[in-house]
């Protein structure tokens, strides 16, 4: 959904190219779905898909270790500081090595992350300082006439405050994956669906996505 969004913004002023990584996730096809689908409705010509599977075998998370069980949510928790065993470790640095090498042969001049650091599950690869960080990184290590701005337009946001700038922007969040566990109907009892579920209902618009249950 974050993504979807950030999509959403970015297509006000820029041309697409969107980039999907399988990192062995639970949820792995039915994310890709979801990435196709939204991709077809931006009509983003570019689009890279990137086999990051070895997180499997770092291992680490119950994203990536099936021997690892998904927890039911706590909120609660995590806006303590706790950081639930869904964390990939250092995930999002990943992505954004990936997407800075995909813009640099594009020519592209911004990535735009759908990061988020307010009401979430407190990864610690969600925060401005992160991002700031890993864009003096991306200034040291790439061509001197390299330009490449890190852009996280949601990243003060709440879950219910990006629920409605998408629907502002026409976004399809009907298109969009949020559960950690299922591929059929969402679980709503994972940290994402119950981030989700409630970021839905504090802004007063109904979740198009089937649930299987409601967290309480």
């Amino acid at each position: 959904m974050d993504s979807c969004v950030t999509a959403a913004i970015a297509a006000q002023n820029h041309r697409l190219a969107l980039l999907h990584s399988s990192y062995g996730q639970r949820t792995e096809t039915r994310e890709r779905r979801a990435f196709e689908q939204i991709a077809d409705f931006f009509g983003a010509e570019e689009r890279l898909r990137i086999d990051q599977s070895y997180m499997t075998a770092i291992g680490g998370s119950a994203l990536t270790d099936q021997t690892i069980s998904v927890p039911k949510a706590d909120i609660v928790a995590a806006q303590e500081g706790e950081i639930p065993v869904t964390y990939v470790p250092f995930r999002n640095a990943h992505f954004l090595s990936a997407a800075v090498s995909w813009a640099e042969v594009l020519g592209a001049e911004r990535i735009f992350i759908g990061a988020v650091e307010q009401d979430s599950s407190g990864y610690p690869d969600c925060r401005p300082g992160y991002y700031r960080a890993f864009s003096s990184a991306v200034d040291a290590g790439t061509r001197p006439q390299t330009r490449i701005a890190i852009e996280t337009p949601l990243i003060d946001l709440s879950k219910a405050q990006i629920v409605r700038q998408g629907v502002e922007l026409g976004a399809p969040l009907n298109l969009t994956w949020s559960c950690y566990q299922s591929e059929q109907k969402a679980c709503g009892t994972c940290d994402s669906c119950a981030l989700r579920l409630r970021a839905f209902e504090q802004a007063g618009i109904p979740d198009p996505l089937p649930y299987d249950t409601v967290h309480g």
